[in-house]
């Protein structure tokens, strides 16, 4: 007898999932007959670039006195090392809750373009879905350049865009939960 074919959705999460998000993502897919596979991608940031940003906004604030940061005491891969384990922690923690409600899930973080990663791992598994979950970007969004916007002109499947730690009747668009298909 052949295997059923896999349902291969792949999530893009912005932050770690709460147990509402893995609920509503699983909710999406009871109907699917086929096994669904969701495959989690969580980038991660590089430690060079938040300390740049951090740097940034001590600057910015020099009129209000704030205290002096020296860049060269500053240690980058100690930095990066921290952002690494808490990104594993956090997509770790995004796998057990989808497991938690009954998924079949894997994971791995990316230090690439998020929506590179997003392209080559829907390829890679011939998914047939893309969920691409984030806080609110409303002026990423006005010009879109969100990464929903950004992956429904890259990919060829189906892209849905869900608000982070909102359940679907708070998100826009009373409940539908996307920014249009």
């Amino acid at each position: 007898m052949p295997q059923p074919q896999t349902y291969d959705v792949v999530l893009l999460v912005e932050e770690p999932l709460t147990t509402v998000d893995a609920r509503q993502v699983r909710g999406l897919h009871e109907a699917v007959e086929d096994p669904v596979r969701y495959h989690v991608i969580l980038p991660v940031e590089d430690a060079a670039a938040r300390v740049e940003a951090a740097m940034g906004s001590l600057a910015a604030s020099e009129v209000l006195a704030s205290p002096t940061v020296m860049v060269s005491d500053v240690n980058l891969e100690e930095v990066q090392q921290e952002i690494l384990e808490r990104a594993r922690d956090d997509l770790s923690a995004c796998v057990n809750r989808l497991v938690d409600e009954g998924a079949n899930a894997v994971g791995t973080i990316v230090n690439v373009d998020p929506i590179d990663a997003v392209a080559a791992k829907a390829k890679e598994v011939n998914a047939a879905e893309v969920i691409i979950m984030t806080r609110p970007h409303v002026v990423a969004e006005l010009f879109k350049m969100d990464w929903s916007s950004r992956a429904r002109r890259k990919l060829g499947v189906p892209v849905l865009h869900l608000l982070e730690h909102e359940n679907f009747d708070e998100q826009a668009g009373g409940g539908e939960g996307s920014t249009g298909m």
